[in-house]
């Protein structure tokens, strides 16, 4: 990581991973190309899951190449660290311009990076609790029909696993007086 002041420990990159609605999942295809997939994935321990169809261009990838890293955005959001006033009395001194890149035109963020290698589920218990996984985070009101559900689905729907090898996060968040957290700073 090219920002070390701005890494995280690998518990913020769980926290991230939990709190994210989805994931993009990369994988080299065929042709040494890139190939993103944004998808639902939940979290059990070092474990991600998340289901596809039967067949597809990702399934025919993951068969081949199962080497995969998945990115998690958590919050993003543009931060207000100077009232309209200071702003217009930072352009009057050059020297404090710098200031307008790096603590007005920017972003603050939140991310976590795993890598791992893809697996498919063959295993039908474990088939069944990942799913049950996927629509506890994605669907939690519709657990109630999640059996019937499942009895009809799980035999048309492939479950992936990845196990996390390797999980880098990075975070750029200013305090209340608009100075930048670094190096793991919480508060």
């Amino acid at each position: 990581m090219r920002r070390k002041d701005r890494e995280m420990s690998t518990e913020f990159g769980i926290q991230i991973i939990d709190k994210s609605r989805y994931g993009v999942l990369s994988v080299v295809d065929e042709d040494s190309e890139s190939y993103g997939i944004p998808l639902s994935i939940v979290r059990d321990e070092n474990t991600l899951y998340f289901h596809s169809a039967m067949d597809g261009r990702k399934v025919k990838l993951f068969e081949k190449s199962p080497n995969v890293s998945v990115v998690f955005v958590g919050e993003v959001k543009v931060p207000e660290n100077y009232t309209k006033e200071e702003l217009d009395e930072i352009v009057k001194d050059e020297s404090k311009t710098v200031l307008l890149i790096s603590s007005v035109f920017t972003t603050e963020y939140e991310s976590a990076v795993v890598k791992g290698k893809v697996r498919l589920v063959e295993d039908m218990e474990e088939k069944i609790k990942a799913m049950k996984l996927i629509c506890e985070k994605y669907t939690p009101t519709k657990m109630d029909y999640f059996n019937m559900a499942i009895k009809t689905g799980l035999k048309r729907t492939n479950v992936y696993r990845i196990e996390i090898e390797e999980i880098k996060a990075k975070r750029k968040k200013y305090d209340t007086h608009g100075k930048e957290m670094k190096w793991g700073r919480m508060e």
